[in-house]
Order: C-alpha cells, then sequence, then structure tokens
C-alpha cells in the first residue's frame, strides 16, 4: 500500500546544476519496488505515460522484473506528486530530479522538509520577481521603457538563469 505523507511533509533538499546521468533503471534497495506503472500512475493521479516519463527523466526510479516490466517503490506516487507541485512553482523537471537527487530511497518526514524549503524559497524569490514587474507594469510609464528598470533575476542554484529580456 502507498504511504501518503501529509503535505507539508512531501517537500525539500537542495537545487543544484544538472548532471546528465542514466537514471532511468536504478536499483533501489531499500524498499521492494512492487508497484506497476498503473498503480503509480493511479496512486499518483496522473496518466501512465506521466509515469513513464518522470523515470526517464530522473524524478523516480524502476526496477526491471523477470518479464522486463518496470516495478516501482512506494515513494513514487509522492515523488510524481511532489514533482507537479514543484513545476507549478515553475521548476523544470530536471531542477526537480537533481531536487530530488539526495533523497533517501524511503525519504522520511525530515528529508522532504527539506525539499519543503527549497521549493518555498524559490516559490518566494519567484513571487518576489513577479510583483516587481507587476509594479513597474502599473507605473504608468511606456512598457518598454519599464522593462529596462526591471532588474534581472537573481540565478539560484539549480535554476537555469537564461532569463530572456527584450528591450521593447
Amino acid at each position: 500500500m502507498p504511504v501518503t505523507l501529509p503535505v507539508e511533509h512531501m517537500l525539500r533538499s537542495s537545487l543544484g546544476a544538472w548532471h546528465a546521468r542514466d537514471v532511468s533503471h536504478a536499483v533501489i534497495p531499500a524498499l521492494e519496488a512492487v508497484f506497476t506503472v498503473g498503480d503509480v500512475a493511479r496512486d499518483a493521479d496522473v496518466a501512465p505515460s506521466a509515469v513513464r516519463f518522470y523515470e526517464k527523466t530522473g524524478v523516480i526510479t524502476a526496477q526491471r522484473d523477470g518479464g522486463n516490466q518496470r516495478r516501482f517503490d512506494e515513494s513514487a506516487p509522492c515523488r510524481i506528486k511532489v514533482a507537479k507541485l514543484a513545476q507549478r512553482v515553475g521548476l523544470t523537471v530536471r531542477e526537480i530530479a537533481d531536487l530530488f537527487a539526495d533523497l533517501p530511497p524511503d525519504p522520511r518526514s525530515q528529508d522532504w522538509g527539506r525539499v519543503a524549503a527549497e521549493l518555498v524559497a524559490e516559490a518566494e524569490r519567484r513571487t518576489a520577481e513577479l510583483r516587481a514587474c507587476l509594479a513597474e507594469m502599473q507605473s504608468g510609464g511606456r512598457l518598454c521603457e519599464s522593462v529596462d528598470r526591471i532588474p534581472e533575476p537573481p540565478t539560484s542554484p539549480g535554476c537555469r538563469g537564461d532569463h530572456v529580456r527584450s528591450s521593447g
């Protein structure tokens, strides 16, 4: 039976640069991988194709059984749910995989607490950026000049830093 954690325990770690790695078929040592793609999809409220996508990008990992079928541990649905929340904050799937890279196979509430702190900090940073943009756009000046007055957002660890600015 998949474990469901309260939302406040479903988040945190450190955002870092993405490192290319093949994580789609990693061995999960601590937990028994018995859940199928369909089980995980149902418990995470996503399509089976989303489960395979999150596996391919390293957000979750699977073992292969004797029939070469994917099997996931009980943390997979929770990781997908948290990944969906992180995407709403604005993180890319690569950033989310990196965020989860330091999580143990069987994350405990303090592990999710570290993920939560990172997501909250990132959400607050992005909110502050948006508020600055809103204030400048509402200032009544020419929009193309407003763009020049909006400071570049600081690049947080793990964020792409490829923000595109137009000079109007």
